[in-house]
């Protein structure tokens, strides 16, 4: 799914895999790096699962601009390896979008998630 993400005064232009099965979202190394974010290797505390599990990664906060939607601030884990998707998991990405998915069609559909203040949007 294509996206923009924005941190500080840098944007990127992204294509992140939607992944329900995966427990966090993960920014690929360099995507960091082409963000202006500073890795320190000091801060890297977040264990991850499966394939990248034995990667270093660290918390970094982004807004993210998807389609018409409003900017939304998605949580990742930034792992530092060469070859890490984009990722977007349950932490937070699908506490903030309701996904539909159509495995016939082979599409996905997502909207934000109802406001607190204008639940029937």
């Amino acid at each position: 799914m294509p996206l923009v993400l924005h941190y500080g005064d840098q944007q990127l232009e992204v294509a992140g895999l939607v992944d329900s099965g995966a427990t966090v979202n993960v920014l690929p190394y360099e995507a960091g790096l082409r963000l202006g974010a500073i890795w320190e290797d000091a801060k890297a505390i977040l264990r991850l699962a499966g394939t990248l599990g034995n990667q270093p990664a660290m918390p970094v906060f982004v807004m993210a601009e998807i389609g018409e939607f409003a900017l939304t601030r998605l949580a990742f884990a930034w792992v530092k390896s060469p070859n890490a998707p984009l990722i977007l998991g349950q932490t937070n990405f699908f506490m903030e979008f309701d996904v539909c998915f159509y495995r016939s069609k082979l599409e996905f559909e997502i909207s934000p998630k109802p406001s607190l203040e204008h639940p029937d949007e």
